[in-house]
C-alpha cells in the first residue's frame, strides 16, 4: 500500500498546471491594426491615431468576451527532491510517512462517518508524532519497523476498503459486514498506534524516573526534605 501511494504521488509530482489568460484579445487588436491599414491610408498622425483607437477598441471588446477564459496546460515538471538526512533507511521511512499522512487526509475528506473521520484524524496526529520522534532519534527506527511494514499499511488498506464500500450506495451483506468490521476495530487501532508512540519514550521515561529517585534521596540526605516520596529499592541484608 505504501509503495502504491508513493508511485501515485510521483506521477502527480511530475505534472504541473500552468494557467494563462487567453491571447485572443492581443491577436484581435493586431489583426484590427492590419485591417485598418489595408482599408485606410497611414501617412498622417491622425491616421495612426485612428488605427490605435480602432485596434484598442477591438482588443478591449475581445478582452471583455474572453477575460474569464483561461488555458490550463499540464507540462512535465522535474520532481523536487526532498531534503535528506543522510540516512537512507530514515529517509525512506520519512517518505513513506509523508505519503501515509497524505492518504489519511484524503480518507478523512472522503469518509462521511464522523466517528471514523475522527479516528483518522487521531491516527494522523499520532503518526506525525511518531515520525518526528524517530527523525529526532534515528536509533529508534528499528522499533517502528513492524509498524511501518504492517500496521500502518494494513490500516490504510482497511480504511480504503471502507471508503470504497461506503460510496457504493448499496447495503448488501458483504458490504455491511466489511464496514462493521472496520468500524469495530478502529478503537483498537487507535490504541495500538498510541502504544507505539508511547514505546518510543520508554528509555526517556526510565532515565527521568531514575533521576527523580536520585534527586529525592539526595535532598533527603541534605535535610531539604523529611522523607523522599520515591525511595530506592531496599538492598537485601547481608548474611551474618
Amino acid at each position: 500500500m505504501i509503495k502504491e501511494l508513493r508511485l501515485r504521488k510521483e506521477e502527480i509530482d511530475q505534472m504541473k498546471k500552468i494557467v494563462r489568460k487567453s491571447a485572443i484579445p492581443i491577436y484581435g487588436a493586431a489583426g484590427a491594426w492590419i485591417l485598418y491599414a489595408l482599408v485606410f491610408p497611414l501617412y498622417k498622425v491622425s491616421h495612426f491615431v485612428g488605427a490605435i483607437l480602432f485596434s484598442g477598441a477591438v482588443g478591449f471588446i475581445l478582452w471583455l468576451i474572453f477575460r474569464k477564459k483561461v488555458e490550463v496546460i499540464e507540462v512535465p515538471e522535474k520532481p523536487v527532491e526532498p531534503e535528506t538526512t543522510g540516512n537512507e533507511a530514515l529517509d525512506n521511512m520519512l517518505k513513506d510517512g509523508r505519503l501515509a499522512i497524505q492518504e489519511f487526509k484524503r480518507l478523512d475528506e472522503n469518509i462521511a462517518d464522523e466517528k471514523i473521520s475522527a479516528d483518522i484524524v487521531k491516527l494522523e496526529d499520532i503518526c506525525q508524532k511518531i515520525f518526528a520522534k524517530v527523525k529526532e532519534e534515528p536509533k529508534k527506527l528499528p522499533q517502528i519497523r513492524k509498524f511501518m511494514n504492517y500496521y500502518l499499511p494494513t490500516t490504510i488498506k482497511l480504511l480504503n476498503a471502507y471508503d470504497s464500500m461506503a460510496n457504493i450506495g448499496v447495503e448488501g451483506e458483504n458490504i455491511s459486514t466489511t464496514k462493521n468490521g472496520v468500524e469495530g476495530i478502529m478503537d483498537n487501532i487507535v490504541k495500538a498506534f498510541e502504544k507505539q508512540l508511547d514505546s518510543l519514550y520508554g528509555d526517556q521515561a526510565m532515565d527521568i524516573s531514575t533521576d527523580i529517585i536520585v534527586l529525592e534521596n539526595m535532598m533527603a540526605r541534605e535535610g531539604f526534605v523529611d522523607d523522599p516520596i520515591h525511595k530506592r529499592p531496599q538492598e537485601a541484608p547481608a548474611d551474618k
